[in-house]
């Protein structure tokens, strides 16, 4: 059995903002959009903490894609995202999000995480989610202020991502339900 690779359990930290996130998004965007581009519905987006800017995040740029079929992107373009340096985690390791299929890009030494990509279905609830959560911490600084202080607090609570990940939870579905976004029961 081999071992896991040091990025699947990397303990999570939050780092001050750095604009070079933004730049690193726009990049991944570009090039997963042209791997993907027979597969897209909607496009690729750069989403999470490190899409807004200012706020405090952990340095890994999470983009999501939509598209018509999650399992035919996974065995059509797994090959050509591995190519790319992309890790496919597979829904067996990603139990928490059946919804999606999971990639990871580690550095180059395999110890950090760099990037995520989130493969959505087409229309999934969560594709708006997500845009809603971003766009609402980009349009208020107070609510990403809130945003930040959370997520220093659960990094010296745990060093579980997951843990960090559900801690999260209840701050995102209340901004999300102040936007008219409520998300399904999985």
């Amino acid at each position: 059995m081999t071992e896991p690779p040091a990025w699947a359990h990397e303990k999570p930290h939050v780092a001050a903002a750095d604009p070079a996130w933004a730049v690193r998004g726009a990049e991944l965007c570009a090039r997963l959009a042209v791997v993907l581009e027979q597969w897209l519905v909607d496009r690729v987006e750069h989403v999470g903490s490190t899409a807004v800017p200012g706020l405090a995040a952990k340095p890994v740029v999470d983009v999501m894609a939509s598209v018509t079929d999650v399992d035919v992107v996974v065995a059509s373009a797994g090959s050509a995202l591995a190519a790319d340096g992309w890790a496919y985690v597979p829904p067996s390791l990603d139990v928490a999000s059946p919804w999606r299929r999971f990639f990871v890009l580690p550095d180059a030494n395999g110890e950090h995480r760099v990037a995520h990509l989130h493969v959505l279905p087409a229309g999934h609830p969560r594709w708006q989610a997500q845009l809603t959560f971003r766009d609402a911490l980009r349009a208020d600084p107070a609510v990403s202020a809130e945003y930040a202080a959370l997520k220093r607090r659960l990094t010296t609570e745990t060093t579980d991502r997951e843990a960090y990940t559900a801690g999260k939870t209840d701050f995102v579905t209340q901004v999300l339900a102040r936007h008219g976004v409520v998300l399904p029961v999985e």
